[in-house]
């Protein structure tokens, strides 16, 4: 069955373009999420506080939700408030927004799991999803368009990325 995730790390090309190499994941959007306004564009999220987010859509009978958000965690920095990489600023802060109420526990019990793993206060913010502005056209699969775009995620993620889909055992653990 197809379901939605949104997730903000950052600048969301690098995020959308992993996902998207990622089995199990049907379909990615980019866009601005749970914001102070129901309209925005790139010019704007500063002030109306949206967080670049991407909305995933994945089919839970290949890839589960707690596989995603492990996935996730691998390419953001969970402790640092408003800023991926180079990327600083509210707009590019961590966020997990969901839209079905179960996925809320579920989210809880990834974020407890990962806690473990760091010294430093977990930031990621969760929410349920306010709102999700469509990004601008020149915006959607933007790293493919423009290789040598700047990310915040580095080259060899892509690759480790492509590298669990063939294993059979890894997709939705």
């Amino acid at each position: 069955m197809e379901r939605k995730i949104y997730l903000a790390g950052g600048c969301f090309w690098g995020v959308e373009k992993y996902f998207r190499l990622i089995k199990g994941i049907v379909s990615t959007r980019v866009g601005y999420a749970n914001g102070t306004t129901k309209r925005t564009t790139y010019e704007d999220i500063k002030d109306t506080m949206h967080a670049e987010t991407v909305e995933l859509t994945y089919d839970d009978e290949i890839i589960s939700l707690p596989f995603i958000l492990d996935l996730y965690y691998e390419i953001i920095d969970p402790t640092t408030l408003n800023q991926q990489g180079n990327d600083i600023g509210s707009q590019y802060r961590s966020g997990i927004y969901y839209i079905d109420n179960d996925d809320e526990t579920i989210i809880i019990q990834s974020l407890q799991r990962l806690k473990n793993k760091y010294k430093d206060h977990i930031v990621v913010e969760v929410e349920k999803l306010k709102n999700f502005v469509l990004a601008e056209g020149y915006h959607q699969n933007y790293l493919d368009k423009n290789p040598r775009g700047y990310c915040h995620i580095d080259d060899s993620v892509y690759e480790r990325a492509k590298a669990i889909n063939e294993d059979p055992y890894l997709v939705n653990k």
